[in-house]
């Protein structure tokens, strides 16, 4: 859990370095289901090889969380939950899992960045990890999200 302050204080250190950056701090997330998911999956946005995510629409209603829109803002947290990089949403689509294309899945940047791979890995991800009931459908609808970092530290 990340102590009190660290988020207020990453962020003020980003909007320091970034100018145009609003004064609410955004909220704060990891990539993936385990710490050491969360640092691999940071570590490609990173290095630039990351520029998307999916995520089950299913997921995002049996929680009741806003989808994420244009222009806002997100801080990435580590595998230990310490901020790394804020990132700024680019586009939003909804697609049918097995409707999403080669182009996305290059731009989420993992393994070999091929659809295949991207199906294969997203779907086990959504198999072991789903926060909602239905788990994985083939025709589940998927929230795809283009992103551009936007500072490190």
């Amino acid at each position: 859990m990340t102590e009190p302050g660290v988020i207020d204080d990453f962020w003020l250190r980003a909007r320091a370095a970034v100018s145009g950056l609003p004064v609410e701090v955004p909220e704060a997330w990891p990539f993936g289901a385990t710490p050491e998911h969360a640092d691999d999956l940071l570590g490609l946005v990173l290095a630039g090889f990351k520029t998307g995510t999916a995520s089950a629409v299913w997921d995002y209603e049996h929680v009741d969380e806003a989808f994420p829109e244009p222009g806002e803002f997100s801080i990435i947290l580590d595998g230990a939950g310490l901020p790394r990089a804020v990132i700024e949403t680019t586009a939003v689509s909804t697609v049918a899992f097995d409707r999403v294309d080669a182009e996305h899945a290059r731009a989420e940047g993992e393994g070999d960045r091929t659809l295949e791979y991207w199906r294969a890995a997203h779907e086990q991800y959504w198999r072991e990890h789903s926060e909602n009931p239905r788990g994985f459908e083939p025709q589940m609808p998927i929230l795809c999200e283009r992103f551009r970092l936007v500072y490190s530290g």
